[in-house]
């Protein structure tokens, strides 16, 4: 088993727990707020802060399983060489956006609530923790571009 895999298999069960997480967060919810009559104070913060998570981790997952998004009107009417191009071009651009706008901008994230000592309002963690997962799926966003360059 490569590294590549090894990395998809710690990412897919890291967001198979994230979401088995989130679940048992919400039914709780559920049941303090309407069983027991009193919400959960923390539920609701905790919900967003793993559906973040989630989002933001899932969109590294699907970019190493080439499964995102994308519009092929132009590279399924071309040449097979043109095609091998424009998929080393977007394969270039999508680096550069995980690189300046997720890891670059994300450590900025991360540095200055670090800094001011931000918290999160109910659960009392760091805001540092939650905004992490952004250098940290460029990071992998980045490593499964290379890879599949590297590929080619």
């Amino acid at each position: 088993m490569g590294i590549r895999e090894k990395i998809d298999n710690i990412l897919g069960k890291t967001l198979v727990a994230i979401m088995a997480l989130m679940v048992v967060n919400v039914l709780w919810q559920i049941f303090t707020r309407y069983v027991v009559g009193t919400p959960s104070s923390f539920t609701d913060e905790l919900a967003r802060y793993l559906m973040i998570w989630i989002g933001i981790l899932g969109a590294a997952y699907v970019a190493g399983k080439n499964m995102h998004v994308a519009i092929d009107v132009i590279p399924s009417r071309s040449s097979e060489k043109t095609q091998k191009r424009l998929k080393i071009i977007v394969s270039i651009l999508i680096i550069l956006f995980a690189f300046f706008a997720m890891v670059i901008g994300g450590l900025r994230l991360v540095y200055i609530t670090y800094i001011l000592d931000q918290q999160s309002p109910a659960l009392q963690i760091p805001l540092a923790l939650v905004y992490l997962v952004m250098p940290l799926s460029g990071s992998l966003i980045i490593f499964y571009k290379l890879s599949d360059l590297l590929k080619k």
